[in-house]
């Protein structure tokens, strides 16, 4: 399946406890949500995918790509500013990014990354975005930024709350407020060969123990349009 980089750590642990109750094996695939949505277009043999967003899962229903009924909202990101315990003295809150001891910033390219969008926004609706635009450096996705940041490449990276292992560095949440919802989706390729794995696949990252898998790394249940969670689309 191909799936964001924001959900390699969760999705690795969905794989194995879908394998061990199934015997289905769960080869994943993980990069940014614009280049797997590109492949999935040029026909890459991917079963199920996951989205960091709306609109890309959005694009390919309308291109007739997913299989019919197989879409929902399944998770709601949160997007944090993550910095090494060496790195973060005086950084507390986003305002802090434009002072002389934050040089180099990593955030996953916006046009390939939900969250590198969300990253710009936030930046952006702070009014921080001219100050700090210089010190950005641009991953190819979340993952690599969080590697920018934890190798010293970059001083602080913007990443997933779900990339945050406990104890590890400073995580300062993004108000959700200054971004689009991080809403995320899931379906079924509608050119899969194995439409029946695929699909009892979806089914348990939407069951009790799938959601409670994502809770544990920091997802939230999404919000639809009338209030309630979980969508099917």
């Amino acid at each position: 399946m191909a799936a964001a980089a924001n959900f390699s750590e969760a999705f690795e642990e969905l794989g194995k406890r879908f394998t061990a109750r199934t015997g289905v094996r769960v080869i994943l695939s993980f990069g940014a949500t614009a280049q797997l949505a590109q492949q999935i277009e040029s026909g890459a043999p991917f079963d199920v995918f996951a989205s960091a967003d709306v609109r890309h899962m959005d694009e390919l229903a309308n291109k007739g790509l997913l299989a019919e009924d197989s879409r929902a909202l399944f998770a709601r990101g949160s997007l944090v500013l993550w910095l090494l315990h060496t790195k973060d003295g005086g950084i507390n809150q986003l305002g802090d990014l434009a002072g002389a001891q934050i040089s180099k910033i990593a955030i996953a390219k916006p046009e390939l990354a939900p969250y590198g969008q969300a990253a710009v926004e936030a930046l952006r609706a702070s009014n921080l975005w001219p100050q700090v635009e210089p010190k950005v450096v641009y991953a190819p996705n979340v993952a690599q930024a969080k590697q920018f940041a934890s190798t010293g490449n970059a001083d602080a990276a913007f990443i997933p709350r779900s990339l945050v292992k406990a104890g590890e560095g400073k995580a300062i949440e993004v108000d959700e407020q200054l971004h689009q919802p991080l809403d995320h989706a899931i379906a079924i390729v509608r050119s899969s060969r194995k439409q029946t794995e695929a699909r009892q696949f979806v089914d348990f990252v939407l069951s009790v123990e799938g959601q409670a898998v994502l809770e544990s790394y920091g997802y939230r249940k999404p919000i639809n349009k009338a209030g309630g969670t979980g969508i099917k689309q």
